[in-house]
């Protein structure tokens, strides 16, 4: 079971815009476009700048990122839109983490 979450989170996406509205149709955009999960909550870095991570595989992640910041980049200033393929796992320890949810499934 631990080989099967590390290999569904092969890369990692980051996405930074000017503003709230424009992140969040971003992300929808993203999530919709690929098999990709939210890393966590959308993060107000200051100054009016927002980001955002996305964890799957990378090609995957690739075409999230893109279809995310195509969209955000039609309604606002997007910052920084990159993709690190394969991160080493200490990156883990600057990623968000999901909260567990409390449903059950």
């Amino acid at each position: 079971a631990t080989k099967r979450k590390t290999m569904a989170k092969q890369a990692v996406g980051l996405l930074e815009t000017r503003g709230l509205c424009c992140l969040v149709s971003g992300i929808d955009a993203a999530l919709k476009a690929a098999n990709v999960e939210l890393a966590g909550p959308m993060k107000n870095v200051g100054s009016g700048l927002c980001n955002a991570v996305l964890t799957g595989d990378v090609a995957a992640v690739k075409a999230a990122i893109d279809a995310g910041a195509d969209t955000a980049a039609g309604l606002g200033d997007v910052v920084s839109a990159h993709v690190i393929a394969r991160p080493d796992e200490a990156i883990q320890q600057v990623i968000p983490a999901k909260k567990a949810s409390g449903r059950s499934k």
